[in-house]
């Protein structure tokens, strides 16, 4: 069995060799968001496109307020989109809003926080140096340069800035298509009401989600049952899809026929096992030049192994790089103790205190138990080398997508 960190490495590779770059579409700034550009977003004019002021104050000339108790005559005002005809000339001011374009002959602003105000007159009670509180023209992006780069991914900040440039219509990658596969005789339709020894189809619904918040476009293939043939049928519908994401039927059982059909169809098998848990059976492989995954069907081996191994190819065929996994360090609040050779993946609460985050493994039953997966918001990540942890040490966390 591989390791995890070898087996997300083989999809990126596998990913990359079949070198697909994306079609491209033209689409409405308001549907971007997620959306991986194609074409970068150019500034079309110097950002600012002036000086501008970072504080409500006072428009001043440096030179004017070099001790404390300056006085100053305020000759005009001027609000954010205003314009001020005059010039600042040696003891004049000017009020100023923030946003607003610092008018001609002054070079900073005082806050007016630190000012008193008599009529026209305005004291200072501080100097003000040079450039305080003033963003200058062209400081941010001149004119023709890149804002947003060619295969970003788009989130509000990179909408707001393409809005500031007016780039209202962007060309993007269009979204791969992932067809979603669940199989299993005692599985029925999340809609239906199972028999005492049925479940309903929560693997459809979960991978549906996760595709569709990965950036990919979900296709929905309902569930197939433990029979070669039909089984069969429903794969090659998949393989019609740029990625194929199958839950169940890839353990070692009598009725797990996934890798015999996939092998059937001519399947390349990359990896079979992984050393994890839970997860530990899952598989990929490529078929009929497509991406292939066979998930553990237990909901969360699944959802653990769509993150660690799905993800990064749907990024790859978006049209970008792979986002690395966001594990980060906290500290255990409760004693961990996991024996194997695996690294574990179990379902934790991550809280803060302060700045510094704690984590608590929670009681599960095992990689079918979706209630303590909803109950967490990540995974405590222990690895072979270290069995039994102590409270206070630092570990690894997964958060949990779209839970923190």
């Amino acid at each position: 069995m591989l390791p995890y960190t070898d087996a997300r490495q083989k999809v990126i590779e596998i990913a990359e060799s079949l070198g697909r770059t994306p079609h491209r579409e033209v689409i409405e700034i308001e549907h971007a968001f997620g959306r991986i550009l194609a074409q970068p977003v150019f500034a079309d004019r110097d950002y600012p496109p002036f000086n501008r002021s970072t504080r409500d104050g006072f428009a001043v000339r440096a030179v004017d307020t070099s001790a404390p108790g300056a006085r100053l005559e305020c000759i005009g005002e001027l609000r954010a989109g205003g314009v001020f005809e005059g010039v600042v000339g040696p003891g004049q001011c000017v009020e100023i809003m923030t946003g607003a374009g610092v008018p001609s002959g002054a070079d900073s602003v005082a806050m007016i926080e630190h000012t008193r105000r008599e009529g026209r007159t305005i004291t200072l009670d501080r100097e003000v140096k040079r450039g305080d509180h003033i963003v200058p023209h062209g400081s941010e992006a001149i004119a023709g340069t890149p804002l947003v780069a060619a295969r970003s991914r788009i989130g509000y900040a990179e909408m707001a800035l393409a809005a500031q440039a007016g780039a209202t219509r962007l060309e993007v990658f269009t979204t791969p298509r992932v067809a979603i596969l669940s199989t299993g005789d005692e599985v029925v339709d999340a809609r239906a009401t199972p028999g005492p020894l049925q479940v309903r189809n929560s693997n459809g619904i979960s991978l549906e989600v996760l595709a569709r918040t990965a950036g990919a476009q979900p296709v929905q293939l309902g569930n197939a049952p433990d029979d070669k043939n039909p089984l069969r049928k429903s794969i090659e519908r998949g393989l019609e899809a740029e990625i194929l994401v199958l839950s169940g039927g890839v353990s070692m059982g009598k009725y797990d026929l996934v890798e015999q059909v996939l092998a059937d169809l001519g399947a390349e098998f990359h990896f079979t096992g992984v050393a994890i848990r839970p997860g530990r059976p899952a598989v990929f492989a490529t078929c009929r030049d497509k991406l292939v995954f066979g998930l553990p069907g237990n909901p969360v081996s699944t959802m653990v192994t769509f993150e660690l191994f799905v993800l990064p190819a749907i990024d790859l065929l978006s049209g970008a790089l792979p986002r690395p996994l966001p594990i980060f360090r906290a500290r255990l609040a409760t004693p961990a103790c996991e024996k194997g050779p695996m690294v574990h993946f179990l379902p934790a609460r991550i809280e803060w205190e302060g700045r510094e985050a704690r984590v608590s493994q929670l009681p599960w039953q095992g990689s079918g138990d979706i209630v303590a997966l909803a109950l967490a918001n990540g995974f405590l990540v222990v690895g072979p080398e270290r069995p039994e942890i102590a409270v206070g040490e630092w570990v690894d966390v997964l958060p949990r997508r779209g839970a923190i």
